[in-house]
């Protein structure tokens, strides 16, 4: 018999090594990226006291009206400056990215990439 692969499973089943290996400090938090089919979430987030400090996605009402008619993958690298002037804003200069488990490419990738522009370090 067949059984269907669980693609999420699996992106969780990675995750979870990824996240064994890296963890968020005050000095220098975790960007975590969480994608979904129509849109992209971006997260700032010390681990050592559990809270988020800044976090942009395509869903913010004035990110919505930037990535108006964009593609996706150029929507994310929108979100990836927001996140990014977001954190500089709190005085965050480098960060550890996870990639929530994902590959790195494509929607990924490109919100690394708006985010080092704005001058984000990883």
């Amino acid at each position: 018999m067949i059984k269907k692969v669980n693609k999420n499973k699996k992106r969780q089943k990675r995750h979870m090594r990824l996240r064994n290996k890296i963890q968020g400090t005050p000095e220098r938090p975790r960007l975590n990226v969480f994608r979904s089919s129509k849109n992209i979430y971006a997260q700032v987030i010390d681990d050592s006291q559990g809270f988020t400090i800044a976090s942009a996605s395509s869903n913010d009402k004035e990110i919505i009206e930037k990535i108006n008619g964009l593609n996706k993958t150029e929507a994310a690298k929108i979100v990836g400056q927001e996140v990014a002037k977001k954190a500089m804003d709190k005085g965050i200069e480098t960060v550890i990215f996870d990639r929530g488990g994902y590959l790195y490419h494509g929607r990924v990738k490109s919100l690394a990439d708006g985010a080092r522009e704005s001058g984000l370090k990883f």
